[in-house]
C-alpha cells in the first residue's frame, strides 16, 4: 500500500484519530457535572443526564429516578448554554473525526493527501478541537 503521508503524517493521522475518538466518547458520556441531589449521586452532560427529578404527581413528591438516559427533545436540555454547547461540541467532534478518518484513509491511499490539503486539514481539526473543548466548560 502506497502512503501520502510522511512518517510524521502517519504518526498525526493516528494521534488525531485518538484524539477524535477520546472527544466523541467523552461528548456522549454524561459525566460531564457530578453532584447530589435529594441525597442521590447525579450526573449530567450536555444531552444525556444520570439519576434525575421526576415530578410524581399521584403522590404529590419529587422522586429520584436512578437510570441514564438523554433529554426527551432537544428543548428539554435545560438551559439555552446547554443546547449551545450540544451543537457546538457536537460539530466539533464531527469535524475532528473526518479529518482523523480522511487522514487514516492517507495512509493507505497515495495522493490522497497533498501539503495544502494536509494544512487545510489541520486548520479544520484546530477549529474542531477548539469547538469540542473549549466550549461547555464553565457554562
Amino acid at each position: 500500500m502506497a502512503s501520502s503521508l510522511t512518517c510524521a503524517g502517519v504518526v498525526w493521522a493516528f494521534l488525531s484519530f485518538l484524539c477524535a475518538a477520546t472527544s466523541c466518547v467523552g461528548f456522549f458520556m454524561p459525566y460531564w457535572l457530578l453532584g447530589s441531589q435529594l441525597e442521590k449521586s447525579v450526573s449530567f452532560g450536555t444531552f444525556r443526564r444520570c439519576s434525575y427529578p421526576v415530578r410524581d404527581e399521584s403522590r404529590q413528591t419529587t422522586v429520584m429516578v436512578e437510570q441514564c438516559g438523554r433529554y426527551a427533545s432537544f428543548q428539554a436540555i435545560p438551559s439555552a448554554e446547554w443546547r449551545i454547547c450540544t451543537v457546538v461540541t457536537g460539530l466539533g467532534c464531527g469535524l475532528l473525526l473526518l479529518v482523523a478518518l480522511t487522514a487514516l484513509m492517507g495512509c493507505c491511499v497515495s495522493e490522497l493527501i497533498s501539503r495544502t490539503v494536509g494544512r487545510v486539514a489541520g486548520g479544520i481539526q484546530f477549529l474542531g478541537g477548539k469547538c469540542s473543548c473549549g466550549e461547555g466548560r464553565g457554562t
